[in-house]
């Protein structure tokens, strides 16, 4: 059997990566996360490095991306229910962070400044959904 690892995934945090490695270990699959470390103490790194990588033996890859298909990684409310596409009621909406305007960059500018000085790190930025299936991006309300 090969001892080589093959990336089957990667997370822009570790707490996500730690989570998906738990259900994993717990099937019996062996799992390594790669740079997980590094975003842990910075994580503002975690896009320049291409996240944290989750690595699997290879002989067990395609066992563990069938379990990771299984895991529904879709946004729901605060209810559990799956949150729907007001253009093409699809349940395959994804919550992502976006600074698209200019209110949105200024805060983030703000924000930044702010914490040079009292160093601090919460980070202001705007949060929606995107639908998988047509790409609308909408706020709950």
């Amino acid at each position: 059997m090969s001892n080589t690892f093959k990336t089957i995934a990667r997370y822009q945090y570790s707490a996500e990566a730690q989570i998906i490695k738990g259900r994993l270990e717990s099937e019996g699959i062996q799992v390594f996360l790669s740079d997980n470390l590094t975003i842990d103490t910075d994580p503002l790194v975690s896009n320049a490095i291409g996240g944290v990588k989750l690595k699997v033996l290879s002989h067990q890859a395609q066992e563990a991306e069938s379990i990771l298909k299984s895991i529904n990684k879709y946004s729901t409310n605060d209810e559990g229910h799956p949150i729907n596409c007001p253009n093409c009621n699809s349940e395959k909406i994804e919550l992502f962070s976006t600074v698209k305007d200019l209110k949105s960059l200024l805060a983030l500018i703000f924000a930044f400044i702010t914490n040079i000085f009292v160093s601090t790190l919460p980070l202001y930025s705007k949060h929606k959904y995107r639908c998988e299936d047509c790409k609308t991006e909408f706020d709950l309300k």
